[in-house]
C-alpha cells in the first residue's frame, strides 16, 4: 500500500475536512479522525518500504496530534489564535483585576475544602462552579472566532488565559478528590 496525500500541509481543520471555527461537531470529527486513522494506520504499511513505514507513523502521529488539538475546547482555540496570527504564548501587557481576584477567591476555596464540615460536598460545589465558568468562557469563545475581528480575537486571547486557569483548577480539584476517597 503505498501513502497517499500530503498531510503536513494542511491544517488541522482541513485535515479533517471541516471548517475553520471554534464550534465544531465532535462526533463528527470522532468519525473522520477513525476514518483517517484507517488509511492511515501503520500496520497497513507492515510489508512497505522502511520510508512508506517511517511516514506512515508520521502521519498517524499527525492524525493524533490534529485530533486532540481538535477535541478539547482550549487547545482548539489556542490552534484558532496561531491560525490568526495572535501570539498565546507572550506576556500579558494587561491584567484583568477581576480575574485575578477571581483566580485567588477561587484558590482559597479550594485550599479551605479540607477544613470543611463536608469536604465532598464543598468539593462539588466548587467542581459544579469551575464547570459554569468553563462552559460561560466556552460560549465567549464561540462568538469571539465567530466575529473574528481583532477586538473579537484579542478578547479570545484573554478567554484562552481564563479557561487555562480553570483547567488546572479542575486538575487540582480532581487530584483533591482521589485524595479525599483515599480517606
Amino acid at each position: 500500500m503505498r501513502l497517499r496525500g500530503k498531510l503536513q500541509r494542511v491544517n488541522h481543520f482541513e485535515l479533517f475536512g471541516l471548517p475553520q471555527d471554534f464550534e465544531l461537531d465532535i462526533d463528527q470529527l470522532e468519525e473522520r479522525y477513525r476514518e483517517l486513522q484507517r488509511t492511515f494506520h501503520p500496520d497497513k504499511f507492515a510489508n512497505a518500504s522502511a520510508l512508506e513505514r517511517r511516514l506512515a507513523v508520521q502521519r498517524a502521529a499527525r492524525i493524533n496530534q490534529a485530533f486532540h488539538t481538535l477535541e478539547q475546547p482550549l487547545e482548539r482555540a489556542r490552534y484558532l489564535l496561531e491560525l490568526h496570527g495572535v501570539d498565546t504564548d507572550g506576556e500579558r501587557t494587561k491584567v484583568d483585576q477581576a480575574f485575578l481576584l477571581e483566580q485567588m477567591n477561587l484558590r482559597e476555596a479550594l485550599a479551605e475544602i479540607r477544613n470543611q464540615p463536608d469536604p465532598a460536598a464543598a468539593l462539588s460545589e466548587l467542581t459544579e462552579e469551575i464547570r459554569h465558568r468553563t462552559e460561560s468562557i466556552v460560549q465567549q469563545l464561540g462568538e469571539q472566532f465567530r466575529d473574528a475581528s481583532e477586538h473579537s480575537l484579542l478578547a479570545a486571547r484573554e478567554g484562552v488565559d481564563k479557561l487555562m486557569f480553570l483547567n488546572k483548577l479542575q486538575r487540582e480539584a480532581d487530584e483533591l478528590h482521589d485524595e479525599l476517597l483515599e480517606y
